[in-house]
Formats: C-alpha cells, sequence, structure tokens
C-alpha cells in the first residue's frame, strides 16, 4: 500500500497564534501524522519561539519539534521572503527513530555520550543539524562530530537573522549547532546543488598565505586567473563581482565535488588573490562561473539523479536548505528554484530555509541547495 505524504502547514500573519493556528489546521485536517515536526520561521517570531513551540505541540499532539528561524523560509513551491510566516511539516517517525540533538555550543561529546547507546542499537542514516553563524567555532564543531558519528551524513544550514534564538530542538536555542539524527530504518535520498559551472583547468597553489593565494602551477595568482576567466573579463576585473568565484576541489571525491568560496580582494600590483577560505601550498583550486543557467542545470542534474535513486519507492515530504543568495537573485521571481523542485518531484510537501551556508556531508559550503528527501 502507498504510503501517504506528510502532514504540511503554512501559515503568514504578523501574530504568531494566528500564524501557528494556520499551520495547525492544515496539519490537523491533513494525514494523521504524530510523530517529529520541523518547523521553519521567519526572524519575525525570534522573541516567541518557544511560545510556538508550546502552542503547536498543545494542540497537534506533537511532542517533538526541530528547525531554525532565518529571513527567508522554503514553504512547498513557495519562496518567503517577507514575514512574517512560517512552514510545519509533521512526520510519522517514531520516537526509536530519531534522537535529538540539543545545543552543542564548545564540545561534542555530551552529544556523542548521550545518543551512543541509541546509535549503537539503532544505527543512523542522517542528521539534520543547524547552526548558528556567530559562533565562530561551529565549522569545527561541525567537522568535529561528523567525523565522529562514523557513517552519518550531516545536512542542514546556518541560521541568519539577528534573532536572540535562532535554533529549535525543542526548545529555543543559539550559539552552537542543534538537531536531529535519524535511524538508519528511515528512508532518506538527499543530494545538493552547486549552481556553478567550473571554467580553466583545475591547478595547484604554489604559495599561499592564509587566504591570500600568491602564486598557482608557479605563477603569479592574478596572472592564472585573469587567463581562464577569458580575455574579456580579465580587461575590466570590475564585472566579476556575483559573477567569478574560486572553487576548491574535495580532495578524494569520485564526483568532482568543491566548495565555493568568495574572491575578497585583488591586488594587482602584486598578482594576489584574496579568497573567503584558507588556502594551502599543494592545494588544488579551480575557478567558477555562477549564473542562472549554470544553476538550473545543475539543479536540474540533481533532480533527475535523486529521481533516479528513489525510484518507485516515492517521497513523503521533503526539507530544503539553500543559500540566501540563490532563490529570486540567482533564479528569478515567481519562486522558480522551488517550482523547479516541484516540477520533477511532484507536489510534495516541503520546508526549509534559505541558509548563511549549507552543510552536506559535515562541510560547510556556500551558494549550494541541499536538498533532503524523507520517504
Amino acid at each position: 500500500m502507498e504510503k501517504r505524504a506528510f502532514s504540511f502547514g503554512v501559515g503568514v500573519d504578523p501574530d504568531w497564534r494566528r500564524a501557528a493556528g494556520q499551520c495547525i489546521h492544515a496539519i490537523t485536517h491533513g494525514p494523521s501524522n504524530n510523530g517529529l515536526g520541523f518547523l521553519y520561521a521567519t526572524n519575525d517570531f525570534g522573541t516567541e519561539l518557544d511560545s510556538v513551540i508550546g502552542f503547536l505541540r498543545q494542540e497537534t499532539g506533537v511532542e517533538h519539534w526541530v528547525g531554525a528561524l532565518s529571513d527567508a523560509i522554503c514553504a512547498g513551491d513557495q519562496e518567503i521572503y517577507t514575514g512574517p510566516a512560517m512552514a510545519a511539516l509533521v512526520t510519522d517517525l517514531q520516537p526509536e527513530q530519531y534522537r535529538l540533538l540539543p545545543n552543542i555550543t564548545d564540545s561534542v561529546q555530551s552529544a556523542l555520550s548521550s545518543t551512543r547507546e541509541w546509535r549503537v542499537s539503532h544505527g543512523m542514516s542522517l542528521g539534520v543539524v543547524h547552526g548558528d553563524p556567530r559562533n565562530p567555532r561551529v565549522p569545527d564543531l561541525l567537522t568535529s562530530l561528523g567525523d565522529r558519528l562514523g557513517n552519518g551524513f550531516l545536512v542542514g544550514g546556518l541560521c541568519v537573522g539577528e534573532a536572540q534564538d535562532q535554533q529549535l530542538a525543542d526548545h529555543a536555542s543559539n550559539g552552537g549547532l542543534s538537531g536531529v539524527l535519524l535511524g538508519s530504518d528511515v528512508p532518506v535520498y538527499t543530494s545538493h546543488t552547486q549552481g556553478c559551472a567550473l571554467i580553466g583547468k583545475r591547478r595547484v597553489v604554489t604559495e599561499a598565505d592564509r587566504n591570500i593565494i600568491v602564486s598557482i602551477d608557479g605563477k603569479r595568482a592574478l596572472e592564472v586567473f585573469r587567463e581562464d576567466i577569458g580575455e574579456l573579463l580579465a580587461r575590466d576585473l570590475s564585472k566579476i563581482g556575483g559573477y567569478i568565484f574560486a572553487a576548491l576541489p574535495l580532495p578524494g571525491s569520485d564526483t568532482g565535488d568543491y566548495m565555493v568560496r568568495n574572491l575578497l580582494g585583488i591586488d594587482e600590483g602584486n598578482g594576489l588573490l584574496a579568497v573567503g577560505d584558507y588556502v594551502l601550498a599543494g592545494q588544488s583550486i579551480q575557478f567558477a562561473r555562477r549564473d542562472t543557467a549554470s544553476a538550473v542545470a545543475d539543479l536540474d542534474r540533481m533532480l533527475s539523479g535523486l529521481g533516479r535513486r528513489v525510484g518507485s519507492q516515492g517521497v513523503r515530504g521533503a526539507l530544503y536548505h539553500t543559500c540566501l543568495g540563490r532563490g529570486r537573485h540567482q533564479f528569478g521571481p515567481d519562486s522558480r528554484e522551488l517550482k523547479q523542485i516541484q516540477k520533477a518531484l511532484g507536489d510534495i510537501p516541503l520546508v526549509g530555509m534559505f541558509a548563511n551556508g549549507e552543510i552536506y556531508h559535515q562541510r560547510l559550503y556556500g551558494y549550494t541547495g541541499v536538498l533532503t528527501l524523507l520517504g
């Protein structure tokens, strides 16, 4: 028998009770799901997040909730940039199928210890985590957590905005990483899309100082950069902002995966490049072009691959963590990014957020969309 889609609701109202009530109405009139809930909301509800969760818990009977706040959220095929708004997805996952990760601010040991018995007996397929970009330790915490979870795969995103409490794992919190671990018996399919097209060829950094690249392939970094971006752009470097980026290939990746980093500055006199990450001599580097056509094509590639993996199993709901620089800024108006997803996969319940950094396989990406399908 085909499984029914998870319950899903959207609320758009400046009053948190009315917005939550709109979500509750849709959830309670949908399929009967009473397991784990996911909630994404705009920062307009930053001071009322615990009240919102208490209300949802009371009215739906769903005890455990995970999610985050951002300046913009994903709700079905809608990209909501002007709040106040919230979107809720309720699964039928049972308590033995997941474990919450309370906020981790300085060490992953307590989270590992509190979930160890469950992970040994149930295994882990995926962790959905949200982070506070105001804590400079979050990238290291993410790496440490992912490494020590063994075969676990982490996805999610960093919050956006100035609300005090932006993370949710049963309670509102801030300053670290929080979320949920899903057991190995939960059907999940995940992939990511970069939204860029590589240009030039893969090269090697031969001299660097922190985030300053001095030379590539034994030549001045700027000389190599001009060669790879083409004569037209090389004549006027003022045109590369928001269009050309550094692509740092991931060692050992068999898919050609890479992390996109901003170009922060150019020193024409000394031939130097500054990028938005530390770079080491011997590290591979390439450059990438970011535009609408590249983003649309790469999103199609990801969706086709996910579709093949899902096959006849079906999808009951989805989580999407996409960069704040994507959406209307790269795909255009009218929620085209989300509509492209729905067109490919069908009208599935989907919630998520526009992030300040996207998490995929315990790495922090930029300008990326991370789609997680729940079967």
